[in-house]
């Protein structure tokens, strides 16, 4: 089945910068569709931006225009660039595959469209 592995969450005040990895190993053909969500105590996991196999990308609109979404196919690797961040953005951030090569735009963000995911990076955003 194969690992995602999560790293770069930390610790930053408002307004800074964070990049997420999440390095998949073991079968990867079916992670070509890949996406992150987050969780925030006491609130339900909400997705925060995915990618297709085709490039095709969607994001919260929480998020939009301050985080990017990429991945670099050679190195099987899915990143989360995060700016401008606030402290509504502290939550445990997950990097998640849906097992399918592709997810309509509108499922990108639906965390329960998501099969296997990664053990979470914790970021936390002080104001």
């Amino acid at each position: 089945q194969g690992q995602l592995v999560e790293s770069g969450g930390g610790s930053v005040q408002s307004g800074g910068s964070l990049r997420l990895s999440c390095a998949a190993s073991g079968n990867t053909d079916d992670r070509h569709c890949m996406g992150w969500c987050r969780q925030s105590p006491g609130k339900e996991r909400e997705g925060v931006a995915g990618v297709n196999s085709d490039g095709s990308i969607s994001y919260a609109d929480s998020v939009k225009d301050r985080f990017t979404i990429s991945r670099d196919n050679a190195k099987n690797t899915l990143y989360l660039q995060m700016n401008s961040l606030k402290p509504e953005d502290t939550a445990i951030y997950y990097c998640a595959a849906p097992g399918r090569p592709s997810l309509p735009p509108w499922l990108l963000l639906d965390a329960d469209e998501y099969t296997y995911w990664g053990q979470g990076t914790q970021v936390t955003v002080s104001s």
